[in-house]
Parts: structure tokens; sequence; C-alpha cells
């Protein structure tokens, strides 16, 4: 699959629960249709905001088979396939590829709590882009994972692995974000990973973002990325500024409280996590309430194609 594929709006879904704590499939389908309809360009499943760490082997498998199943090809899908031993993510990935169950890319987080190096680093991304013959976007999030990956390690897989599509960066560090798009290889996709700096990464030279606040706002962040892409950055920094706030608040107590609350209030899923996360507090709920409601009255005068 070519990597522009990967260009423009990706939303990382969230896994929606029941109350009893069973994935809620029927809920799911809900979701996946207010992004297919919103015009995202694709979807990623079982990351971070997919709450993957608290899923079974099972789960994870029966999620993105159905994801798989009722996206139906109208638009790509990622899974997210990561963690800190090596071996049991080239297993998974194996598992993956050989059971052809129709993804069409791989995001890959630097593995976790161990805080390998340059030289480990590059051997498990090796291994991983080995071990299938898919795209695999690396994942850099060190506020989560507690290790950078520097634009060195990044670049060097970038220009040797040819499997290896492209990143997600979410390190914040504009100094790293603007070596790598610099002296990457074409093709190599540097993608926003932190919602609040999409558009100025695309002003770099970024390729789009994989997104949690598109959960809730697929069409508007569509819209956004697209303006940017076509240099129309006025046009896309006026819809960024007005959902900024909202942004800001999905994180405010931790992804994907907040986004999983502003869907609830959307009707779209119900409001529950799995431990060791739980629901955002009341005062943060009536904080993206109001602001939900802010935007429905603003949204009318952004530069937004209703066509």
């Amino acid at each position: 699959m070519p990597k522009t594929k990967f260009k423009g709006t990706g939303v990382a879904i969230v896994t929606p629960f029941r109350r009893d704590g069973s994935v809620d499939f029927s809920s799911m389908r809900k979701l996946i249709e207010h992004q297919i309809k919103g015009g995202v360009d694709y979807i990623v499943a079982l990351g971070t905001t997919g709450e993957s760490v608290t899923l079974s082997n099972d789960e994870k498998i029966a999620v993105i088979n159905f994801v798989v199943d009722e996206v139906d090809g109208r638009i790509p899908v990622v899974m997210g396939v990561g963690g800190n031993n090596t071996q049991e993510v080239v297993n998974k990935l194996k598992e993956v590829c050989d059971g052809n169950i129709g993804i069409d890319g791989v995001l890959s987080v630097t593995p976790y709590y161990n805080k390998p190096g340059h030289e480990g680093l590059c051997l498990h991304y090796r291994e991983v882009a080995n071990a299938c013959n898919l795209p695999v976007i690396l994942y850099n999030v060190p506020g989560r994972t507690g290790v950078n990956m520097s634009a060195e390690t990044t670049l060097k897989l970038a220009c040797e692995i040819s499997n290896i599509a492209g990143i997600k960066e979410a390190s914040g560090n504009f100094n790293q974000i603007n070596r790598i798009i610099r002296d990457k290889p074409d093709g190599f996709l540097v993608i926003s990973g932190d919602d609040p700096l999409t558009v100025p990464m695309i002003s770099l030279g970024a390729s789009g973002v994989i997104s949690v606040s598109a959960n809730t706002f697929p069409f508007e962040f569509s819209q956004m990325v697209r303006h940017a892409l076509s240099h129309k950055f006025s046009k896309a920094q006026a819809i960024q500024n007005a959902l900024l706030d909202i942004m800001d608040a999905h994180f405010i107590e931790g992804n994907p409280a907040g986004v999983k609350a502003s869907l609830c209030l959307k009707g779209i899923v119900e409001n529950n996590l799995r431990l060791p996360l739980n629901r955002v507090s009341d005062t943060t709920f009536k904080k993206i309430e109001s602001l939900l409601e802010d935007f429905e009255m603003i949204k009318k005068n952004l530069p937004l194609d209703k066509s």
C-alpha cells in the first residue's frame, strides 16, 4: 500500500465499553460510521486511546476484525501493535500477518519502561519491520513511555528499512521534529501525535495527524488538516483555534477519559473506561459539556465546506 494512504487525518479510535466492562460493538459501529461520514482518511484501532493494554488478546482480535469488517475497505485501517517485549510484539505481528485479517498498516509505540537507547531501538524496530510486510508507523510519545526516540534514531530507521513508512511524533520537541522533516528520505511521513500541534507541524512539512479529538470532531479535524495541507493556513488555524479549548479539556484528566466524555455527550458511546483509568470528574464533564455547546454556536462561522 502506498505510504500516501496515511496522509491527512487519522483517528485513534476509542474502544467503547458497556457498564459491565465488556466491549460495546454496537457503539463501535456507530463510532466508525461517525468517522467515515466525517471524512477522515484512515482509522487507527487498538492504540493508547483504544485502551489496548487493558484488552485481552482475544478481545484485541475481536476488535480489529470488527473494525476491518465494518470499514469494509472504505478507508485504510491501521492496527496498534507495540510493547516492551520485542519477541511478543514480533509474535503478534506474525499472527496478524499470517492471519491476513485485512489491515493496511501497523502503528508501533517505542518500548516503554525498559528505556532502550539508540541501538536497542534500532534493533527492536528492525525485528518489528521484518515480522511482516505491512507499512510500519513508528510512534514516539516520551511522555507516556519514558524514552524519547531521537531524530538520529528515527532517520536511521527511515533510511535503512523500506517498510517503515513514517512516524507519529508526539515529543512536542520542535527542534527534533524539524530535523526529522529536513533530513528524512522522500516519502517518509511525519505525522503529528499532538492535536494542538497539528497545524504548526504541517506548516513545517508534516503530512497530517493521528488524532484523539477527531473521535468527536472528525469532520472539523479533516477540514482543518486539508486546509493546512493545501497551504490555506489561515483557514486551518481558524478551525484549530476554535477547537483548542475542547482539545485541552480532552486531556485534563487523561486520555481517553476526556474524549470518551465528549463522545458520551454526543450520544456515540457510553462513558465507561477500564481500570486503572476512570471517568473524568463531574467538574471536567460539565466543562466539556459547556465547551461542546459553545462550539456548536461558533462553528457556523468557521471555514468548513458544507457540501
